[in-house]
């Protein structure tokens, strides 16, 4: 008699399975940050996040970051301490509410900025999810390493009797933050360049571009034949490693 009861009861238990069992809502917060700079929020067009299983390769959650930049003071300039929160309220990030019957091991990923397409990187983690186990606060924070960087001139279609053209680039950090001489994100230290590339010779050319005085700008001039070019700019910061492309074509008749 006992023999069987104990048998009945390891058939029903055997029988639950974890579909069974009431899911518990358990919310992410995640948040994408600009390596050696500030939060990428609505103001870059927001990162996006996705979070999915590893193994099955489900989505559970996708969604935007909102929100702002961030505290100056807290994110770059105080020591933080073990423990410390760098975000305050209003701080972009994407907070989502996923509802787990069991542990899941899962891939969370952040594509960034949105709003500059030609600059858009990604970072990603993996780590455990418990059922009702929230992580909120900082949460979890994604570096995504980078600059922006955008030709300004000259224009992709030139029509000029002068031979003489200025150079001139847009560098900003991945969360927009500004790019300014002895600033906070120093254009001094920043290495930005042009590389020209006549398509019709294959002759190159190399500029070193100097911030001008403007926020964000770079510049540099030189003389162009006419004829077709291939035009790179790229800016790169020797202490963190941070770097960013913009490339076109220019004519020039």
């Amino acid at each position: 008699m006992l023999k069987n009861l104990f048998l009945g009861l390891i058939f029903l238990f055997s029988g639950l399975t974890f579909s069974q069992i009431p899911a518990k809502e358990t919310k992410v917060m995640v948040r994408a940050q600009a390596k050696d700079a500030k939060f990428i929020g609505t103001s870059m067009g927001s990162a996006r996040i996705v979070i999915k299983d590893v193994l099955s390769g489900e989505i559970l959650a996708q969604g935007l970051t909102e929100g702002g930049t961030g505290d100056t003071e807290l994110i770059m300039n105080k020591p933080i301490a073990r423990n410390a929160k760098i975000s305050t309220e209003g701080t972009a990030g994407f907070l989502a509410s996923i509802k787990l019957t069991e542990p899941r091991l899962v891939t969370i990923e952040a594509y960034g900025p949105l709003d500059k397409k030609h600059s858009i990187a990604k970072a990603s983690t993996q780590t455990w999810l418990i059922p009702g186990k929230d992580i909120l606060g900082d949460g979890i924070i994604l570096p995504i390493s980078g600059f922006v960087v955008e030709i300004i001139s000259p224009e992709a279609v030139t029509s000029s009797t002068i031979s003489e053209f200025t150079f001139e680039a847009n560098v900003i950090m991945m969360c927009g933050c500004p790019v300014t001489s002895g600033g906070m994100w120093n254009a001094d230290q920043y290495e930005v360049n042009a590389q020209i590339t006549n398509l019709d010779t294959q002759n190159e050319q190399e500029l070193i571009l100097k911030p001008n005085g403007e926020t964000n700008r770079f510049s540099a001039k030189s003389t162009l034949e006419k004829g077709n070019y291939e035009l790179l700019m790229y800016a790169f910061d020797p202490e963190t490693g941070n770097s960013g492309v913009d490339k076109k074509i220019i004519s020039i008749d």
